[in-house]
């Protein structure tokens, strides 16, 4: 365990991100910046409907078109299934129903073709050449449909992706004075809104070499798509993680890399492959919408008896995450609550709508969303105070999650409730006379757990080698993928901490899978918590060795040295100071040592990390608009690396789930069209109409997060929507559940 330490020279200060000056001159080189010699550009043909077979495809105009290189189909194509989710072979989960191209669409954005030519617009102008007729099938356009229907078979096995049931503790036995509580609560499909869309440069060489370049989560995962479906051995692969402009999860599955190398394979020279924001929306993947329904048992007194939920998933038109996203989401709960007796029942579901896949909080915002909801239905049932009737149930520090039977570790949420509701001025705000006029203010609040890592599910390691030049600056070669969020500054300052040494004496890596050490990519909530204790082991290690050299060199054991500010001294003996340059060349040149190690840190716990948000609105009931004029967001953090990018990344979560409670949805019609394709009609909250943000961290340590940091990116989003919602309802004395509450939802209830 990393013990909390209070006299620190680099982790808790705010440093800027590692490649600000260079964004703020448009110096950065992201994807579509890149140009290779004799490179090509491709365009795909997206599906016009939502559901059909094609009955005939004809590309010979588009191949005629002057400076067309070639035009594929599904029948000049590999025919071979793939999941564009899989991280690493063998992959439980991974359901194998995609092609590059299909001759069954499954979904308005499906992949019919792709032009690969000289230049853009020509492959824009083939396109549009390319004449496809269709048998036009019956589109399903929601999971209910999609399951009641028998006949209409989205794929070959049904449109039932997968069920499940988990049953955790024993349910109690019939029991008087216990009053039930139902709701049920709708989430929607969301784009993921990133600056970047999605691009990929691919080359494939004369020695048989394919290397990918793209702003991807994780580029092991992405090798090991491609080379297995393109039938090459892992070495003949190589993928570079770029810079990107944003993910929150829709750049962690390889959906446009898979077909840009296949395109470099077949015509062998480099292809670039750029979606605009029309293909992002409809064509990459959302945020799975669900319905979920909880019932739960509680006392008179407000102890919670049991608690059951059924949720229905909308996978889309292929399986990709679905199912882990859905099994994750009945993991969740346990997090936060103290509940006897937990079950969960889940269906999966294909419909004939954009792919579901993976999204900042993978699932937790869906069910703590409408979990947090029905808190609030359950506390007022019982006529109980809101905080109250949650300090009553919450998760204690240590407690054992039930669900993976794992510690939960320092778990402090009940002092995030207790201090964020002193601090909000909850019980006199909720407690005052209600507005009777046009505007009308309420507030409410979530709760909130999330994970730091994959350990207890899935394999958790990370391996990083950290290597000390001549001159005593310091390499660490990794496989991170910085999402735009700072990573690389943040494990870069738990490095120089252990050290000793200015960040600026050290450079951190990204993901290379030719160059760099494995790593399973920037997703749940593992690169603080996994990746950065590795930064930590590495670095403290390497230390070890340097401190071996300067023995050699004062002739003394090293315990006998102290260490500061990239030198070292005998104690009691300061001002006989050798620098790190010193050790560094002394140990080549005399003691014929390579001051370098290799180290690869397995996780071996998973405790929760906690926020609990308050808001105030402010709803106007002539218009049904909401306007957000307060919030407060509290965090159980551990420790703050950095805290400048922990209150950016919050701040950004605040801004992500604002809208998600009350704007953003991809609007499917009942013939499977997108209604709303372009940011003219997709809205997402704008800066004026943000509130400010307050930010309270608790840092309180005492798990095994380097200095016993914990996650901030997912968990910063989990608790937004419901503390909005529940704001609402509280304002408008409503039932609200049905997201997003757009005003014509809110004038329909009032």
């Amino acid at each position: 365990m990393k013990v909390l330490n209070k006299d620190l020279k680099y982790v808790g200060q705010t440093f800027p991100i590692h490649d600000a000056p260079q964004k703020a001159r448009g110096e950065l080189v992201y994807v579509s910046d890149m140009s290779l010699p004799n490179m090509l550009h491709a365009k795909l043909l997206l599906s016009p409907i939502a559901h059909g077979l094609i009955k005939r495809i004809d590309t010979s105009r588009a191949e005629a078109l002057p400076g067309v290189i070639k035009v594929f189909t599904y029948l000049n194509s590999p025919n071979k299934a793939y999941s564009r989710y899989r991280i690493i072979p063998n992959q439980e989960f991974c359901i194998e129903d995609e092609r590059l191209f299909t001759e069954k669409v499954r979904f308005v954005g499906d992949r019919i073709a792709a032009v690969v030519a000289n230049s853009l617009e020509t492959a824009k102008e083939a396109i549009a050449l390319i004449q496809v007729d269709y048998e036009v099938l019956p589109v399903l356009s929601t999971p209910e449909e999609a399951l009641r229907d028998k006949t209409t078979k989205i794929h070959p096995a049904g449109n039932l992706i997968y069920q499940y049931e988990s049953q955790l503790g024993e349910q109690a036995l019939l029991l008087h004075d216990c009053v039930d509580v139902e709701t049920a609560t709708h989430t929607q499909k969301v784009h993921h809104a990133t600056i970047e869309t999605h691009a990929c440069v691919a080359d494939f060489n004369s020695s048989g070499k394919l290397t990918i370049w793209a702003g991807c989560q994780g580029a092991f995962g992405v090798r090991t798509i491609v080379a297995d479906l393109l039938e090459l051995s892992y070495n003949k692969v190589r993928v570079i993680k770029m810079p990107m402009g944003g993910s929150f999860g829709g750049k962690q599955e390889a959906i446009i890399e898979p077909i840009t190398a296949f395109l470099a394979k077949e015509v062998r020279r480099p292809v670039k492959l750029i979606f605009d924001r029309k293909d992002c929306i409809i064509a990459t993947m959302t945020r799975p919408a669900t319905s979920s329904r909880i019932k739960t048992r509680v006392t008179k007194d407000g102890i919670l008896i049991d608690c059951m939920v059924d949720t229905v998933v909308d996978a889309g038109a292929y399986a990709t995450s679905s199912v882990d996203n859905a099994y994750a989401m009945s993991k969740k709960i346990c997090k936060l609550y103290r509940i006897p007796y937990y079950k969960h029942q889940s269906k999966i579901a294909y419909t004939n709508t954009p792919v579901a896949g993976g999204a900042r909080g993978w699932g937790a915002p869906e069910i703590m969303t409408a979990l947090e909801i029905h808190m609030d239905a359950v506390a007022k049932m019982l006529a109980m105070d809101l905080v109250e009737f949650r300090l009553k149930n919450l998760v204690h520090p240590y407690d054992r999650d039930k669900a993976s039977s794992l510690s939960l570790g320092n778990a402090r949420v009940i002092e995030c409730l207790e201090k964020g509701a002193a601090i909000f001025g909850w019980s006199e705000r909720y407690n005052r006379e209600p507005d009777k006029g046009r505007y009308r203010r309420g507030v409410g609040f979530a709760c909130a757990a999330h994970k730091n890592g994959m350990y207890g599910g899935f394999p958790e390691h990370s391996t990083m080698t950290l290597k000390m030049n001549e001159d005593g600056s310091f390499i660490l070669n990794t496989g991170l993928h910085d999402l735009g969020c700072g990573t690389l500054t943040s494990i870069k300052q738990i490095a120089a901490e252990v050290l000793d040494i200015n960040p600026s004496y050290i450079t951190v890596l990204e993901a290379d899978t030719e160059y760099g050490p494995y790593d399973f990519g920037s997703y749940g909530s593992r690169v603080t918590y996994i990746c950065g204790a590795c930064a930590f082991e590495v670095a403290k290690r390497v230390k070890e060795k340097l401190l071996e050299c300067a023995s050699l060199i004062f002739r003394k054991p090293k315990q006998y040295l102290e260490v500061a500010n990239g030198r070292v001294w005998i104690i009691g003996h300061e001002q006989q100071k050798i620098s790190y340059r010193e050790i560094a060349t002394t140990a080549k040149i005399k003691d014929n040592t390579d001051i370098i190690i290799t180290h690869t840190y397995h996780g071996t716990s998973n405790p929760g990390v906690y926020a609990v948000h308050f808001a105030e609105v402010e709803v106007d009931t002539k218009t049904g608009r909401v306007r957000i004029t307060d919030y407060l967001a509290v965090h159980d953090i551990g420790k703050a690396i950095n805290p400048g990018m922990v209150e950016g990344q919050i701040q950004g979560g605040v801004q992500m789930g604002i809208g998600y409670a009350l704007y953003e949805e991809v609007k499917v019609g009942s013939d499977g069209r997108i209604l709303n394709s372009s940011f003219k009609d997709y809205h997402v909250i704008n800066a004026p109409d943000m509130p400010t943000v307050n930010i309270l961290l608790i840092e309180q340590g005492g798990d095994e997060g380097p200095y016993g940091a914990k996650s901030v990116g997912e968990i910063a989003f989990v608790p937004v929507a419901a503390a909005v919602i529940n704001a609402v309802n509280n304002c408008l004395g409503t039932a609200l559940s049905d997201m997003p509450l757009t005003p014509e939802k809110i004038l329909a209830t009032l």
